[in-house]
């Protein structure tokens, strides 16, 4: 069986366009379904937060309408409260050694977008992991992570790489919408990303070689079936 690093961002909150604060930190579908799925495989995951600051959930992630309905929200409070103690001591992100991993999973919610976009750390182990084959797997806005990712000459790592992201579209018309700061599609696309969406609000997986990617939290589980899949 493999062993999976998970990393979360550290974040609660996010600047808006207009300097206001926007609450956040990961969404819980996001964490929730990918954690479960990949430990029911039989696989290892370890969380891991910049700076090992116990990662912040959503709470609107936890709330039934955006949960879809009390039922699954009561089950995300409950699966969260089961790895308390895991997401009272993640790993320290600067500390980890990629050689240790066969692949790297990353939850959105808004938290990226505050520190795992820039996160120099993040960007030294996405670079390494991706040279080695490793499985890259970010979904939602966790792709925002990959922006981190420069070779020794500045390039984006992941420039004519096919991949999804949450859209323009579920950004500003059910995420945090004219406000948002900057839209992770058009960064990633700026970058050379190829980028590579469906119709909002569905599951939408892309594969591209080691580089797996989601759309959204509709595509949580998906994603993970394929980490697993290529994990083989």
């Amino acid at each position: 069986m493999a062993n999976i690093l998970m990393v979360v961002s550290a974040a609660d909150s996010l600047t808006m366009k207009d300097g206001s604060e926007h609450p956040t930190g990961f969404w819980a579908e996001e964490l929730v379904v990918a954690h479960q799925t990949l430990l029911e495989a039989g696989h290892t995951v370890h969380i891991a937060t910049p700076g090992g600051v116990r990662p912040t959930v959503d709470q609107v992630s936890l709330a039934a309408e955006s949960a879809g309905g009390e039922e699954r929200a009561r089950g995300f409070r409950d699966y969260l409260a089961s790895i308390d103690s895991e997401l009272q001591h993640p790993l320290v992100l600067a500390g980890v050694g990629i050689s240790s991993y066969d692949a790297v999973v990353m939850p959105g919610g808004h938290g990226p977008m505050t520190d795992l976009y820039k996160d120099a750390d993040l960007g030294r182990l996405l670079a390494s992991a991706d040279s080695d084959g490793k499985i890259i797997a970010p979904f939602c806005h966790g792709p925002a992570g990959l922006l981190s990712a420069t070779d020794n000459d500045g390039r984006f790592v992941f420039a004519g790489r096919r991949l999804t992201v949450f859209t323009n579209e579920e950004e500003l018309g059910g995420g945090t919408g004219e406000n948002t700061p900057w839209l992770v599609e058009d960064a990633l696309r700026d970058k050379g990303a190829v980028i590579e969406n469906a119709a909002a609000w569905t599951s939408h997986v892309v594969r591209d070689g080691n580089l797996i990617t989601g759309q959204n939290p509709q595509s949580s589980e998906d994603v993970a079936k394929e980490v697993i899949k290529a994990l083989g």
